[in-house]
């Protein structure tokens, strides 16, 4: 099994001043420990004496089994198994639902300079909020050329080649009450199995429109028309019009799919050409694609229609 590949990383710094933890050891240095995975460690066997393997730099959390557990346990016992869940790979030992620090386990943790932080939740809470902020903090991320729109709450990647008119449709869908997400470049994360896209700060709100120039699509449009992110569920590609191409005509060929981060996104593919309204092509599509989502199949009805319409005239 090839070692894992960290490329991010979260300090403990950065924990403690989003969750307003309580700091019970360690001086301010302490705090720049950090964390590469978006996981917790529940001690039960380290603290009874069975050091499995885990993955480095991930954060312990004591809750109210833990300590109870710790009451039961021999200073030889705590003195041995205490600096093996406050090493130097381990980012911090979190507390839980106000727990008292054990003294020895302040003893240790004082010796080597290591975090020790409690809160008030509970830990299943402190589980959940922890985990999500790390995997949305320690996401992997991509940037793509393209425009992200909502129409009707769906989120949508435009791709297309340069010229092919992205920018325009995503005009033309303002106009109609959708709303922008981001324009020519699109930063995308793998967040809880789903790819969530959003603007870059230096060009959120601006739409370029060739012989316009840039738009404020806000001081244009209001603010409704635009927000900061959203979950890509579809991605449509704008390609020049072929007369000799095979495109979809009834809707029952082969699903295709665009690969983003690991994941496969739903892809439908538009020519586009003069006197085509893009716009209203892309917009009748997301109403497909969420007709299809509950189960109903346009193509599924015209082959019932010619199935009935041949079993009358065979009568």
């Amino acid at each position: 099994m090839s070692e894992a590949k960290y490329d991010k990383k979260v300090t403990v710094r950065e924990i403690v001043d989003f969750f307003k933890f309580e700091q019970l050891t360690g001086d301010d240095h302490s705090l720049d420990r950090w964390t590469v995975v978006p996981d917790i460690n529940r001690p039960g066997f380290e603290l009874c004496g069975f050091m499995k393997k885990t993955d480095p730099r991930r954060i312990v959390v004591i809750g109210n089994k833990e300590s109870e557990f710790i009451r039961s346990m021999s200073e030889e016992d705590q003195r041995e198994r205490f600096p093996q869940i406050t090493d130097g790979l381990t980012p911090t030992l979190i507390i839980t639902k106000n727990n008292d620090l054990p003294p020895i386990l302040k003893e240790v943790a004082e010796a080597t300079d290591f975090p020790i932080l409690r809160t008030n939740l509970e830990t299943y809470r402190l589980q959940t909020d922890l985990i999500t902020y790390l995997d949305e903090k320690l996401a992997p991320e991509d940037t793509l050329s393209g425009v992200l729109v909502s129409v009707h709450g769906t989120g949508v990647l435009l791709l297309g080649e340069s010229g092919m008119g992205k920018s325009e449709t995503a005009l033309d869908l303002i106009r109609d009450g959708h709303i922008l997400i981001a324009d020519d470049r699109v930063d995308v994360q793998h967040i809880h199995n789903a790819i969530y896209g959003h603007s870059p700060s230096i060009i959120k709100g601006l739409l370029e429109i060739r012989g316009i120039g840039v738009i404020d699509v806000e001081k244009m449009f209001g603010s409704a028309s635009l927000s900061d992110s959203i979950r890509i569920s579809l991605v449509i590609k704008l390609v020049p019009f072929e007369a000799a191409a095979e495109y979809n005509r009834i809707g029952d060929e082969t699903q295709r799919f665009t690969r983003i981060l690991d994941v496969l996104i739903p892809t439908i593919t538009l020519p586009v050409s003069a006197g085509r309204n893009v716009s209203a092509l892309v917009e009748s599509a997301v109403i497909n694609y969420k007709m299809q989502q509950k189960g109903y199949n346009s193509a599924d009805e015209i082959r019932a229609r010619f199935r009935n319409a041949a079993g009358k005239e065979d009568k």
